[in-house]
């Protein structure tokens, strides 16, 4: 690794222990102003002022706010974020528990959106200015313009309350359950285990919930790969390559491709970044019981200790995920790095 590289990453991994410090202390402040008790919310109208009372000395409420911040600081230096205020549980295995649901979603969603936008980006870009470019690019444009809610309700209503081909909701049918759980995500548990008849209903399940993000997203990626593959089947080399006589196809995904990814593979990262932090609107849609709607619930029941540490949690995600792309960046481009 060359000292220029060295340097590079050393100053974004400096850079992002002030943003996450200040993230972490603005949804501090920001829980903490919202209008409502926390203790009314959560022990419901009646409870005496004596109960009250207690359940705020035994969460750690009546302290001063200056002291609440210092000690939930100095929980998250050792990776400890609390314990939640209406389930007594630890913040981090409600994490453990619903964040496998989060990544199975992401991660299939990311591969319909790579596949269908990368791929579809770039076809257009090959019949530039043809029926075929207008039509991709106008369906990007449709697609990235749908609210994520509406085309899941619309997909809920086609396929599963019409065609009833597709479950709507949930991770698995009623009465379905994993013999046993290595990972949390249902689809590589089926696999690890030999469970098909699992696989085979996490899939159905799966369908809507990741055709609706990926389809989302996919418009983002046509447009994007459209436009960085125009200016690669512009460069010299290109040129070079249909005047010794190799196949269009050949020179639009073998070589043209690699060398616009690129910005694609960046904003890839950033997109899964963002996908792991929680598809509030499709989980809600679709009942997919993820991380973002754990917050949903715990911000309903103004569970402060919850939301802190799922936020704070999402925030070194998307940093770590951030810096891992800006690393990558790095090696793929050299010229970054001065």
């Amino acid at each position: 690794m060359s000292p220029a590289l060295r340097r590079y990453i050393a100053v974004r991994v400096l850079l992002t222990f002030p943003m996450l410090l200040i993230l972490v202390t603005l949804v501090f402040v920001v829980l903490r102003v919202m209008p409502g008790d926390p203790a009314v919310a959560i022990m419901r109208e009646g409870a005496s002022e004596e109960q009250l009372d207690a359940f705020r000395a035994a969460v750690g409420l009546d302290k001063p706010l200056h002291i609440q911040y210092l000690n939930f600081i100095g929980g998250v230096v050792r990776f400890d974020f609390g314990e939640s205020m209406t389930r007594k549980l630890r913040v981090t295995q409600e994490i453990k528990t619903f964040f496998p649901a989060t990544v199975e979603l992401a991660i299939s969603s990311m591969l319909i959106t790579g596949i269908l936008g990368v791929f579809s980006g770039a076809f257009a870009a090959q019949h530039r200015k043809s029926p075929a470019d207008y039509a991709i690019r106008i369906t990007s444009i449709i697609l990235y313009s749908l609210p994520i809610f509406w085309l899941g309700l619309m997909f809920q209503m086609f396929f599963g309350a019409r065609l009833g081909w597709l479950p709507v909701s949930g991770r698995l049918d009623p009465g379905m359950t994993p013999e046993r759980i290595i990972t949390g995500m249902y689809t590589v548990d089926a696999v690890l285990t030999g469970d098909w008849p699992l696989l085979k209903d996490a899939l159905r399940h799966l369908v809507l919930p990741s055709l609706t993000l990926g389809l989302v997203l996919a418009g983002i990626f046509t447009r994007l790969t459209r436009a960085n593959m125009l200016d690669v089947l512009e460069q010299d080399y290109i040129t070079a390559g249909r005047a010794r006589g190799l196949r269009e196809s050949v020179l639009v995904y073998k070589h043209g491709l690699r060398n616009a990814f690129i910005p694609i593979v960046t904003l890839l990262g950033l997109q899964l970044a963002i996908l792991l932090a929680g598809a509030i609107l499709t989980e809600t849609t679709f009942s997919w019981p993820g991380l973002a709607r754990l917050v949903i619930d715990r911000i309903y029941d103004r569970d402060f200790t919850t939301v802190q540490g799922a936020i704070l949690f999402f925030a070194m995600l998307v940093a770590g995920m951030s810096l891992f792309v800006d690393v990558l960046y790095g090696f793929l481009d050299p010229r970054i790095r001065f």
